[in-house]
């Protein structure tokens, strides 16, 4: 029999509960646009490209569920087919805009092909990043007080909820966009239960803060999974040189196998965001090019 899930949100208890008094917790509307799994990020909302790509999901079960890490409830939301189970588990991990639209629909695209799809609200203790008009003001407000330590902690409680509902962490693959990219190497190097992993367009090197102690380049020789790293060859803000670089330093990693199995594809025209289908940067051959890579790096390592 398929678990019950305690945790999974009612919406019309969203609807009459206000949380301005609460700390910490994510706003109403960001928790109902969540529940919900509609909407786009503020930021993006003038430049939304008609192109967006919106996949059903009456098939699936959908829904957000709360994942509770060290007493605090983080929103995750969950796309996985419908039956028993278990699942491979695939984390999704987002841009700077939070889990808008665009991600639940990615959440929605891997659970059509079997997963158990999580897509984690990471900036949530800071705030809403899905409501702000200016760039700058979400950096300042929330982005930049997010720190890797915390990231890598909620997404291990992540994998422990899912293997407690359904999921086979055993079968366990990570993916993320833009600032989830990077998220994703340092996961992989420090997950052991990682299989597979896929870097769209994760920046590879920075500066050193207590925020930021590490960059995927300083974890390469450290990697539990083998990354596929999809990047544009037009992407003004992640220079190719910096792709060399860890290509050039994880080839050097002859003691680590995942690091030694790590590749990256290059989309010579294709600009950062290529794959973000409701923004002018999308490139639909790119994306697609990119997504069946994606699907066939995590079959082949073991994530199906």
């Amino acid at each position: 029999m398929q678990p019950v899930d305690t945790h999974v949100q009612d919406v019309q208890a969203l609807l009459n509960t206000t949380m301005v008094d609460q700390p910490h917790l994510p706003t109403r509307r960001t928790a109902l646009k969540t529940a919900l799994g509609v909407g786009y990020a503020v930021a993006v909302m003038p430049e939304l490209a008609h192109s967006a790509i919106y996949t059903p999901g009456d098939d699936l079960v959908q829904a957000e569920v709360v994942v509770n890490v060290n007493g605090f409830n983080m929103p995750v939301y969950r796309s996985q087919p419908k039956g028993d189970g278990p699942f491979p588990v695939v984390l999704v991990l987002s841009e700077v805009f939070g889990v808008h639209e665009y991600i639940v629909d990615v959440t929605r695209r891997f659970a059509k092909l079997g997963y158990m799809a999580l897509a984690p609200e990471l900036f949530v203790r800071h705030g809403d990043a899905q409501g702000y008009a200016a760039m700058a003001d979400l950096f300042k407000e929330v982005i930049n007080k997010v720190r890797d330590e915390q990231v890598l902690a909620d997404l291990d409680a992540v994998v422990a909820w899912a293997g407690q509902n359904g999921g086979d962490t055993n079968r366990l693959g990570v993916t993320g966009f833009c600032w989830g990219g990077r998220q994703v190497w340092l996961y992989a190097a420090h997950q052991p239960k990682v299989k597979a992993a896929v870097a769209w367009y994760g920046r590879l090197v920075g500066d050193v803060s207590e925020r930021t102690p590490k960059h995927p380049i300083n974890v390469a020789a450290f990697l539990n999974a083998p990354v596929l790293g999809l990047y544009g060859g037009a992407d003004t803000g992640i220079g190719l040189n910096t792709v060399a670089l860890m290509q050039n330093t994880l080839a050097s990693s002859t003691n680590n196998p995942a690091a030694l199995a790590s590749r990256f594809v290059v989309f010579d025209n294709a600009p950062h965001a290529f794959h973000a289908d409701y923004r002018p940067s999308y490139r639909a051959e790119a994306a697609q090019a990119g997504w069946s890579q994606c699907v066939q790096w995590m079959s082949y390592h073991g994530v199906k």
